[in-house]
């Protein structure tokens, strides 16, 4: 069954915002590290932004100041708010789960930002 659903992609132009939302599994989501990922085609996949079940974020320098993560813990979810889009943030955005013996994914969900 799907334990990672991520929605909330699309196309927006340069200098929009886009939330992203990953609705999870209450058994892997439930006192674990939640994050998100992100890979642009040709590229390797990247870590956008992560946080902790007591709700530590932290960000990769080339976002930091435009998003945002959180989390809901009682609706098992986790968000991403992205603002002042730039073309270079177009990638496939993943929702990862990190759990102590594995670690779970979405099946991601795209972002396309125009100039």
């Amino acid at each position: 069954q799907v334990q990672l659903v991520e929605s909330g992609g699309g196309l927006v132009q340069a200098g929009g915002s886009l939330r992203l939302s990953c609705v999870a599994s209450k058994s892997i989501f439930s006192g674990n590290m939640m994050a998100w990922y992100r890979q642009a085609p040709g590229k390797q996949r990247e870590l956008v932004a992560a946080i902790s079940s007591g709700g530590t974020s932290s960000y990769a320098d080339s976002v930091k100041g435009r998003v945002t993560i959180s989390r809901d813990n009682a609706k098992n979810t986790v968000y991403l708010q992205m603002n002042s889009l730039k073309p270079e943030d177009t990638a496939v955005y993943y929702c990862t789960a990190q759990a102590l013996i594995q670690d779970y994914w979405g099946q991601g969900t795209q972002v396309t930002v125009s100039s």
